[in-house]
């Protein structure tokens, strides 16, 4: 039985919207980071699906639910909204037996990421593995409606990272939200969290981000899962899934524990993107939430003809 057939028959008698309008999974794949952050590199998808108006120029993950032969499975692809609920995978490997055997990154051996169809609600948690592969997490469904869910992982038996994308649903009374509209500057929990960079199709630049609390700038941040800050970045309509992390790392002799955490980072494609910042400060979590459109970068050089000479070029690009 297909997952829509299944949601019909658990949820007769709930109203459920299901979002035809949105693409089928998401996935958008990290650039290599630079020498500073090369233990950051586990996170670099290689993939490469079809992206909007032909394929993309640079590597995406987590459009596919398998990859490589290794597949997410979800216990209960359809939960109760309205509060806790307790979710439970697995990772089938090649030989289709739940994968036992894991190359922590950042801390840990998986990390999974929730977030709504609307990208009105993210979460970043830690699920637990039992020893027979099967992965728990309590994790909050608030509301009804369409969910993805990405699990980033690397297995033993390899040496880069993968990132699988489920659907997820949550019966009752459906309500989409437009996607949010935020400024440069955000605030969250009493802190504020100022964006600059930008988002370019096809090239690399830096986004940084400048955290404050009170007025003053934060410089002493707490590590967190061996960083200073987590990025993930979600293209709006499919939610193309980008996990970078920080240039740097804590215990290098250069980075500093803030108030600015910056990131390399390349969208795949023009458009509008949620970005989502989780730093650690006093002991706490806090996740600071942004939206940015991506530009579509500068065309593509031709070769002038032989008989005429070439024009003078000049170069620029930086990004996140």
């Amino acid at each position: 039985m297909n997952t829509a057939l299944k949601v019909a028959a658990f949820t007769s008698g709930l109203a459920l919207a299901f979002g035809a309008a949105y693409g089928v999974g998401h996935a958008v794949g990290s650039t290599p980071a630079p020498a500073a952050g090369r233990a950051h590199q586990a996170h670099d998808a290689t993939a490469a699906p079809e992206g909007r108006g032909g394929r993309e120029e640079h590597p995406v993950g987590g459009l596919q639910i398998s990859d490589r032969g290794y597949t997410l499975s979800l216990d209960r692809p359809v939960v109760p909204a309205g509060g806790p609920t307790e979710l439970s995978f697995r990772v089938l490997a090649p030989d289709g037996k739940p994968l036992t055997a894991y190359r922590p990154a950042h801390e840990k051996e998986l990390h999974l990421i929730i977030a709504s169809r609307d990208l009105t609600d993210f979460q970043h948690v830690h699920p637990v593995r039992a020893a027979d592969g099967t992965w728990s997490v309590p994790a909050n469904i608030a509301k009804a409606g369409d969910y993805r869910v990405f699990a980033d992982f690397v297995p033993a038996a390899e040496a880069e990272s993968l990132t699988l994308g489920a659907d997820l649903y949550a019966a009752g009374d459906y309500r989409p939200a437009a996607l949010p509209q935020t400024g440069r500057s955000v605030t969250v929990d009493g802190y504020t969290v100022t964006l600059t960079g930008d988002l370019t199709a096809g090239r690399a630049g830096r986004l940084a981000f400048a955290v404050s609390k009170d007025g003053r700038p934060v410089d002493d941040l707490d590590p967190y899962l061996a960083a200073y800050g987590h990025l993930v970045v979600l293209r709006a309509g499919d939610l193309g899934y980008l996990h970078v992390h920080p240039n740097g790392e804590p215990g290098d002799g250069v980075t500093k524990p803030g108030p600015e955490v910056d990131f390399e980072a390349t969208a795949p494609t023009a458009g509008d993107y949620r970005l989502f910042l989780d730093f650690q400060h006093a002991g706490a979590v806090h996740t600071a939430a942004f939206t940015l459109t991506a530009g579509g970068g500068a065309p593509a050089a031709t070769e002038a003809p032989a008989s005429a000479p070439a024009p003078a070029s000049s170069e620029s690009a930086h990004h996140h």
